[in-house]
């Protein structure tokens, strides 16, 4: 007597090295790509304290050669909040005002990117030309990502009305 094969067995062995590549969506991608952004963002800005004399220099209430008052820290702030409230709207936003959104503001962040590096010694000219290369890379990825959003031919309600209301063929 022949005992039934398990669902959960393969059906040939060859089928074990295959790896099962799954779509991601495209909002998954984003917020996944603006996260990649902000950690990368971050640890260039806390890197950044370890350069001789930065600490000094906050110490005394300059960054860069700016005073870090009110002014200084709405606008660092402002500079953190929109990245990071982008992962949320990507994962969020309906796709249409989330693709104009992502290509928006990642197109207003690559001059951001590299007007960090403005004013920086040569001596750490490979930091920033890796960090600004690194933060371009994953804006040039938002942008393409949400550049070729996949278009929908139908919608879902017109395609069931369409197929219950079509006939049977036989």
């Amino acid at each position: 007597m022949r005992t039934p094969q398990s669902q959960t067995a393969p059906e040939n062995p060859s089928s074990q090295s295959t790896l099962e590549d799954l779509r991601l969506p495209v909002q998954a991608k984003l917020a996944a790509a603006w996260t990649s952004f902000m950690f990368l963002y971050i640890y260039v800005d806390y890197l950044a304290l370890y350069k001789p004399g930065f600490l000094d220099d906050l110490l005394g209430g300059t960054v860069h050669e700016f005073d870090t008052g009110p002014t200084f820290v709405a606008v660092a702030l402002s500079l953190m909040a929109v990245p990071i409230l982008m992962i949320l709207l990507s994962a969020t936003l309906p796709a249409r005002v989330n693709r104009t959104i992502n290509v928006v503001v990642a197109a207003l962040y690559i001059p951001v990117s590299v007007f960090n590096a403005a004013g920086e010694p040569w001596s750490y000219s490979y930091f920033y030309g890796l960090s600004i290369g690194l933060e371009l890379l994953l804006l040039a990825f938002i942008l393409r990502s949400a550049w070729s959003w996949p278009r929908r031919i139908t919608s879902p309600a017109t395609l069931a009305t369409t197929l219950d209301s079509e006939p049977q063929q036989a």
